[in-house]
């Protein structure tokens, strides 16, 4: 779970074990840095990858991300969501993943919920402009994917909170029980599933998103001494028979199921993705189960991730697995294996959710913790890429753990990975129009069409190979598609070599490339 109170939830287990034409300057990068801890050090015989999905969440539940604190101006509410994106685009990121429906309200005048009180301290209130409208914008003239970030059920993080009049809650308080100090949306009325998923569809319907995107709050999660106040629910709404623990999977395996036929059907090339605690089942419950003895989804939150992969109910998979090599009950590696294994063959991506905040609180015993966990995940080819939690522990690195994985793994820039299961198509090759030798370095300008972005590389032959792109080294930037003419400065660049450059469609399909050009004086 994403921890509002920076903490990780496991508990051992009672069983056994832009739209115009520009002209960018990108710079010439260092080579790759640092070393991983001497028990899992091993040269490296793979270039690093051109493709990988590199993303931060930014949250805004209770302020720990954004806005940093209720009422600010929207000047100051846009400067620090623009200096979000500078620090996604410093760290080498290609991805943000925002919260936009933290407690049953909206960051965009919804017609379904209130204004959110993250923004203004006044639930309802509007805050001057449409932030969900602003912040697509802003990612995406960087040439980041923006994945709007949804929580189905939690409607307050207090038990009586203080709900506009008109509120979905006050409306219908039989649709909300209070549970653990919070305030839930039941999630065994069919009318409630089918309001929430209204609600974040009109997100989705209305607004440019590259994805949509649910953490692990399904059913809440346990509090001792409490238990979940839906026995009236599963009697009006079970057939008496399935035991009440299968009808609340049942009833989230829909609500999942059923978001990904409606944003297929509406907006095919949009990727569902779901964020899920780290442990389905142990292999003690289990015998597909992981050799762990966590905590499981299955059981705390409801959450059958392994089916919805299996299904083909999500584009990809992004389990937190929070913790560390060698952690007793929940092994990084362990579960990374098991994740990439259950992956494998279907058509689901697989990223993995790392708690960055636990490098920079030094919870994690080594400094070098999260680069040694890309040192794995670079190696399973099921593996798309990495998310880390959250935007405020990347900015406030006091260990020095972000910049040694930015060093070792993100100095150079990635391509998003294409998704099996989301269609599309790829552009015509790019038409080169000039490669000369400047004070500044080489410029590049072409002209395409049809195009979401293009990519710059910097080959070392005139017969460009499969494996020329797919060597990250050789990947000099990416830029959204503009009108007219597009130009980028590889700035240092020595003339060396040959350019190409290649186009993509928004979701990330790669056409053939450019003819490749040496710099011409």
């Amino acid at each position: 779970m994403h921890p509002v109170d920076r903490r990780s939830f496991l508990r051992l287990s009672t069983r056994a074990a832009g739209t115009t034409a520009f002209t960018a300057t990108v710079a010439t990068v260092p080579a790759m840095a640092g070393a991983p801890r001497a028990d899992r050090r091993a040269e490296q015989v793979t270039p690093p990858p051109a493709r990988q999905f590199r993303a931060m969440w930014i949250s805004s539940v209770v302020n720990i991300d954004w806005p940093s604190a209720t009422g600010l101006t929207v000047a100051q509410q846009k400067e620090e969501y623009l200096a979000w994106l500078d620090l996604a685009q410093e760290l080498g990121l290609n991805a943000v993943i925002t919260q936009v429906r933290p407690t049953a309200d909206a960051f965009w005048p919804s017609p379904y919920e209130p204004w959110s009180m993250y923004l203004s301290g006044t639930q309802g209130q509007d805050p001057g402009y449409d932030p969900l409208a602003f912040q697509i914008e802003a990612a995406h003239e960087r040439n980041l994917e923006y994945h709007a970030w949804f929580n189905p059920y939690r409607v307050a993080m207090s038990e009586e909170p203080d709900l506009v009049e008109e509120h979905p809650a006050r409306l219908r308080p039989d649709w909300v029980w209070p549970f653990g100090g919070k305030l839930y949306y039941d999630p065994g009325l069919p009318e409630v599933r089918a309001f929430v998923q209204d609600a974040m569809m009109d997100a989705i319907s209305r607004y440019d998103v590259d994805g949509a995107h649910f953490d692990d709050y399904f059913y809440p999660y346990p509090v001792e001494g409490q238990t979940i106040p839906d026995e009236a629910t599963y009697a009006a709404h079970s057939d008496g028979v399935t035991p009440i623990e299968d009808w609340r999977r049942e009833n989230i395996n829909l609500l999942v199921s059923e978001m990904h036929e409606r944003i297929r059907a509406e907006k095919p090339w949009v990727r569902f993705g779901i964020s899920p605690f780290g442990i389905w089942r142990n292999a003690s419950s289990d015998p597909e189960g992981s050799d762990t003895s966590g905590s499981e989804s299955y059981e705390i939150i409801s959450a059958d991730s392994l089916r919805w992969v299996r299904q083909g109910w999500v584009d990809y998979i992004n389990p937190q697995i929070y913790w560390q090599f060698g952690h007793p009950a929940a092994d990084y590696e362990t579960l990374v294996r098991w994740w990439a294994e259950k992956v494998a063959d279907t058509e689901v991506g697989l990223f993995i959710g790392e708690a960055a905040y636990k490098a920079i609180t030094g919870t994690f015993p080594e400094t070098t913790e999260l680069g040694d966990h890309l040192d794995l995940t670079e190696t399973l080819e099921a593996i798309d890429g990495n998310v880390l939690f959250s935007a405020a522990s990347l900015r406030d690195d006091t260990t020095g753990s972000v910049d040694d994985l930015v060093q070792r793994h993100y100095s150079h820039p990635a391509l998003v990975p294409v998704l099996d299961s989301v269609p599309g198509e790829a552009p015509a090759a790019p038409t080169l129009l000039v490669v000369r030798t400047t004070e500044e370095g080489v410029q590049v300008r072409w002209r395409g069409r049809g195009a979401t972005s293009y990519a710059l590389w910097h080959v070392p032959q005139a017969q460009v190979s499969e494996g020329d792109l797919a060597d990250g080294r050789n990947l000099v930037a990416t830029v959204r598609a503009g009108r007219g003419s597009q130009s980028l400065v590889h700035e240092g660049a020595d003339g060396d070599g040959y350019y190409v450059v290649t186009a993509y469609d928004r979701t990330w399909h790669q056409s053939g490339p450019s003819e490749a050009a040496r710099p011409r004086g």
